[in-house]
């Protein structure tokens, strides 16, 4: 980390949290954050659900909810992008605060519930993104939606030609019942709206299922049978928990979703677990406190074939995406496995 970047996240830090990540938005759309650019080489590059990466180290949904910031975001080093998550109409989100650090843990909690600009005014940006990029969206939910399910239609209909992947987000904790569109019989109505807007685009594109990680072993193998039923290219494991248990901060007791470092153990199992449920069937994307190359490479090897990371960056900085990046390069290159793919599942049995 430059003296420039720790200055930076030293000043972010004393700022609410909410608009310390607005600011850290405008910062990247004004030119203000150095970018290495790709970050990318032969070890490094694979193909997820189709998608050929440079790398297999992701942005995860939340940070540019509104993809204001696409074209920076392509040359930080990440090897994927995912934006959002968005709704049909625009909503402004719970009441703030809604969202709070866990400094102590490392970690960050967010109740923010959807807030974004809508698929009219992602669609435009969208429609400017830079093309030698992967980038997705996240699909979302309005809140008073009379028809939840239509509505992860409408936006990928609406925004899915300017996509290279959509991502069905039915694991917020932060919409009310939304985690209930998890169970078999709501997310195969669901998948199977969504996967026939799919197949009516101009260039059809692989879909992806975002889980929570508060799910027992018997409703991952459900997850896990009806994702396989409906085609989903990839399943992204996981979204934020509800759990609090060890946490040291004075914000513990927040409302809303945890993120960050307390996450990892609790991801990387239920990451394992369905790694063993599909058994190399459907690629899975594991999320979930990850801030070094050490922990991407240990979500690798309990069965993921990519990585996404966010609060990361708060603790840590942009500079920390390259960083993990060439960090995974050597830790391949150490264990002899000449790509990304060699290396899958090769340390699961660890997490079960």
């Amino acid at each position: 980390m430059s003296l420039l970047e720790r200055i930076g996240l030293a000043a972010l830090r004393r700022v609410d949290p909410e608009r310390a990540h607005g600011l850290a938005i405008r910062a990247l759309t004004s030119g203000l954050v150095p970018l290495p650019g790709p970050v990318t080489s032969a070890r490094l590059r694979t193909t997820v659900a189709g998608l050929e990466l440079p790398n297999p180290v992701g942005l995860a949904a939340g940070f540019d909810k509104n993809g204001d910031a696409l074209g920076p975001l392509a040359r930080a080093g990440f090897g994927f992008i995912e934006a959002g998550a968005t709704t049909p109409r625009a909503q402004p989100g719970n009441p703030r605060p809604r969202l709070f650090r866990l400094t102590e843990d490392r970690a960050a909690i967010n109740r923010f519930g959807f807030n974004n600009e809508g698929m009219e005014a992602m669609e435009k940006r969208l429609a400017q993104r830079p093309k030698d990029a992967v980038i997705g969206l996240n699909l979302g939910a309005n809140k008073d939606s009379a028809d939840r399910a239509e509505d992860f239609a409408r936006v990928l209909a609406h925004c899915g030609r300017h996509l290279d992947f959509a991502t069905v987000n039915v694991s917020s904790p932060n919409t009310e019942k939304l985690r209930d569109l998890q169970g078999a019989e709501a997310l195969s109505a669901l998948l199977a709206g969504v996967m026939e807007a799919r197949n009516w685009l101009p260039r059809p594109i692989p879909v992806f299922l975002k889980i929570a990680p508060d799910l027992t072993v018997a409703e991952l193998s459900e997850i896990a049978d009806v994702a396989r039923a409906a085609g989903i290219e990839a399943i992204i494991a996981t979204n934020t928990t509800l759990d609090r248990a060890g946490l040291h901060s004075a914000h513990r007791d927040e409302k809303g979703g945890l993120s960050g470092a307390p996450l990892f153990e609790k991801s990387t199992r239920v990451l394992a677990q369905l790694s063993r449920l599909t058994d190399g069937t459907i690629p899975l994307i594991g999320v979930g406190g990850i801030s070094s190359a050490e922990q991407a490479y240990q979500k690798i090897r309990a069965g993921a074939s990519a990585v996404q990371l966010y609060t990361a960056l708060v603790y840590h900085g942009l500079s920390v995406v390259p960083k993990i990046a060439r960090g995974l390069d050597d830790l391949l290159a150490r264990d002899g496995f000449a790509c990304v793919a060699d290396a899958v599942g090769t340390g699961r049995g660890d997490w079960l």
